[in-house]
């Protein structure tokens, strides 16, 4: 993969209205969350959106953490023995990794891309894609997450309900206020169409 130079104009502009979206305070949860549920089995990086970049890069810790959200043995992704140094390796890692979050629940407008990793060009989508996560593993509350529940919002839950066919033929006679009404509002007192309006002073 070819190196970037610098971008310049407007490239540049949009580049760093990219860059104002990361988000350091969040940067620090997130890796209070991983390390919590990888356990010792992942070091945190130092601070900082370069450090953050390159502890992710190879999508082994992103790995890690999507199989710590499963029960063992049922883990979707294959984790190397030796963390990949290929570049190509790297980036099929954290293609592996967003497709068993989108099969855990992420939807794809929270997904990043990898080379919005790889390449840092957008780590604000990135982090994004691990609120998300989180927030499902907190809604599935199946035991399997580890942290402060309060790290993250539930997501909203379908709520299903069943109404009996009575209750559903009571509601058919209803004349909803939509429909409107034939008492209030008339047209009495109105003047005919054309016709200037009557002032008797």
């Amino acid at each position: 993969m070819a190196n970037k130079g610098p971008s310049y104009g407007m490239s540049r502009d949009v580049q760093s209205r990219i860059e104002k979206k990361y988000d350091e305070e969040l940067e620090e949860r997130l890796v209070q969350w991983i390390n919590l549920q990888c356990g010792n089995d992942v070091e945190a990086p130092q601070p900082g959106r370069t450090e953050f970049q390159q502890w992710l890069k190879n999508g082994v810790v992103l790995s890690k953490l999507i199989n710590s959200l499963y029960p063992k043995g049922s883990q979707p992704v294959k984790i190397p023995d030796n963390p990949p140094t290929m570049v190509f390796k790297q980036m099929e890692q954290v293609a592996q990794f967003l497709k068993a979050a989108e099969d855990y629940g992420v939807v794809k407008t929270d997904m990043f891309q990898t080379v919005d990793l790889y390449e840092g060009k957008d780590l604000a989508a990135v982090q994004r894609t691990i609120v998300a996560l989180g927030s499902i593993a907190v809604t599935k509350n199946d035991g399997q997450y580890k942290g402060d529940p309060a790290w993250f919002m539930k997501k909203a839950q379908e709520h299903k309900r069943d109404f009996s066919d009575a209750k559903l033929k009571e509601g058919k006679s209803v004349i909803g206020l939509q429909m409107g009404s034939n008492q209030g509002a008339s047209q009495a007192g109105m003047t005919g169409y054309g016709r200037p309006r009557q002032i008797i002073g």
